[in-house]
């Protein structure tokens, strides 16, 4: 691990990162598949699945502001609002 990495560690105390949620969800999921592989296109799924309640929860936190939203996700205004209505949420 690199310096930034134990600073971060640190910081969070004793919250689990977000990386090891996903990596929790990601081995059940795959293990709910049992063998299947028919989810060919799995980059796409997690993605769609993690960007969803991310947008949600971020413009809840902005209180729907979306400039502020795009701001806490590091992304330009308008590809949350493209975002947004390619998942039905504007």
């Amino acid at each position: 691990m690199n310096a930034a990495a134990d600073r971060s560690d640190a910081r969070m105390g004793s919250r689990v990162p977000l990386r090891d949620h996903v990596a929790t969800s990601i081995r059940r999921y795959l293990g709910d598949l049992d063998g299947c592989e028919d989810s060919a296109d799995l980059y796409n799924i997690a993605l769609r699945e993690l960007e969803i309640p991310l947008f949600i929860e971020v413009l809840r936190h902005c209180e729907g502001n979306q400039s502020r939203a795009a701001t806490l996700l590091g992304i330009h205004r308008a590809t949350l609002r493209k975002k947004l209505r390619d998942y039905g949420l504007a």
